[in-house]
């Protein structure tokens, strides 16, 4: 279709009608009731928001509905980030919207940053003021509604990282208009008691409405008065109120909170198993080590019978030789002799004189080797008797013992001993353990 230059064409009117919206109304908020919503195969949101008097078609496109958090429907009362704008093609006038939360969001957002500025202007969230938490709590109090979830996954937790601790349960509502007075009336008591340690303030997950009771100011300044140390866990790990600022510690869910509580126990129980590992490897480690020097000692050790028997056998031997050295030198001497005599028959000469006085040398060195004999007999009896006096077995006959200790030495002395040592008591026929009941040098060691 032709037009002159002084005519705009349906499609350049609505042009320079959009760019003049889009330019005099940049991004703004606008509040209204949804009406008319229709969700495109596309993914594309179309609605109304519309008032008491007038309505604006609103267009929310894929990339921008996606971030909405709830289930949006007809009637909601929401707040729009909106883009003026105008769909050509048709000529409608309508909102682009950029983002959508819930109707009041905004003024609860402000009232969160007033608040926020004010208190932590007075140094109520400074890190100075933050109270040191116990390492090792044993009573642990717990702020929060008796039948609310959290309180379930916070016991839960507790009696499996530290299931020893007392529990105190401060009820509280978690909601609602009256919550935060009750919550900070529950911490109050808390502190007033001083019967915990630790206290935990936690809930779970929720809208900023449904968490709003913990950004009261009641509840700030009831954790930073309290006299006990206070560990939040409130919402989930993007949720941050004002008691989260307040507290000496923020988690980031109750379940969190419950694990912060029990870091030392928890830490200590799994040191105390390193430990106990290490010390069971070291202990049978040491046990392996001395029983084999065990082993190495008992192919040394003998037993005294054992002794005594060698000590026999060593006797007889000695003997024996005795006897065999004594004969051998009485046949030598012997020998010699009738060589002598022998030589002397040849030389000298054979009258009766001479006869008689050969006979007469001859009974004179037998006299002489016999008594040699005798004295060489007399020692060794003599010796024999020494030795039989000093055999271990003759001694153990005469009612004697043999005491020795657990390793193997010999009891001399009483002092050495003590009371319930084990000793080895060896007698003439067998052995005895015994163990010492008293002992003392005077009197000398009692055994049973």
């Amino acid at each position: 279709m032709l037009v002159s230059a002084d005519v705009l064409s349906i499609t350049e009117l609505n042009r320079r009608a959009r760019a003049t919206l889009e330019r005099e109304f940049p991004l703004l908020w606008v509040a209204g009731e949804i009406s008319n919503l229709t969700r495109a195969a596309s993914g594309h949101l179309y609605f109304s928001l519309k008032d008491d008097a007038a309505q604006a078609r609103c267009v929310m496109f894929r990339s921008r509905a996606s971030s909405v958090s709830w289930h949006l429907e007809n009637g909601q009362q929401v707040e729009a980030h909106a883009l003026v704008s105008l769909y050509e093609p048709r000529g409608d006038f309508q909102l682009n919207i950029e983002s959508l939360r819930r109707a009041g969001l905004g003024r609860l957002f402000e009232a969160f940053a007033r608040l926020k500025e004010r208190l932590e202007t007075e140094g109520l969230f400074a890190d100075a003021r933050k109270r040191q938490l116990p390492r090792f709590p044993r009573r642990v109090g717990i702020i929060t509604s008796p039948g609310a979830a959290a309180l379930r996954d916070v016991l839960v937790a507790l009696k499996r990282r530290a299931p020893h601790l007392q529990l105190v349960l401060y009820p509280a509502l978690v909601q609602g208009a009256a919550a935060a007075a009750e919550i900070a009336a529950a911490i109050a008591t808390a502190s007033r008691r001083n019967e915990c340690d630790l206290l935990l303030v936690v809930r779970g997950g929720g809208s900023i409405e449904d968490l709003w009771a913990y950004n009261e100011e009641v509840v700030a300044r009831a954790i930073a008065a309290s006299n006990l140390p206070v560990i939040s866990g409130i919402g989930h790990e993007t949720d941050t109120t004002i008691a989260d600022l307040a507290a000496d510690l923020r988690a980031a869910t109750p379940t969190a909170a419950a694990e912060l509580a029990t870091q030392g126990w928890h830490e200590a129980a799994a040191k105390i198993s390193e430990l106990g590992t290490a010390l069971g490897r070291a202990a049978r480690y040491r046990v392996a080590r001395d029983q084999q020097r065990v082993d190495h000692l008992s192919l040394r050790l003998v037993h005294p019978a054992t002794r005594l028997g060698q000590a026999r056998d060593r006797l007889a031997l000695l003997g024996s030789q005795l006897d065999a050295s004594l004969a051998r030198n009485l046949r030598q001497h012997r020998d010699r002799l009738n060589r002598a005599a022998l030589g002397l028959s040849r030389t000298m000469p054979r009258t009766e004189k001479h006869r008689g006085g050969i006979e007469l040398l001859v009974q004179r060195l037998a006299a002489a080797i016999r008594e040699q004999h005798g004295k060489r007999v007399a020692t060794l009896d003599n010796i024999a008797g020494a030795l039989s006096h000093l055999n271990p077995d003759a001694t153990l006959a005469r009612g004697f013992s043999v005491v020795r200790d657990a390793h193997g030495k010999l009891v001399t002395d009483a002092s050495r001993l003590h009371a319930g040592q084990r000793v080895d008591i060896y007698l003439a026929h067998g052995s005895a353990e015994a163990g010492i009941l008293t002992c003392s040098p005077d009197h000398g060691p009692v055994a049973t």
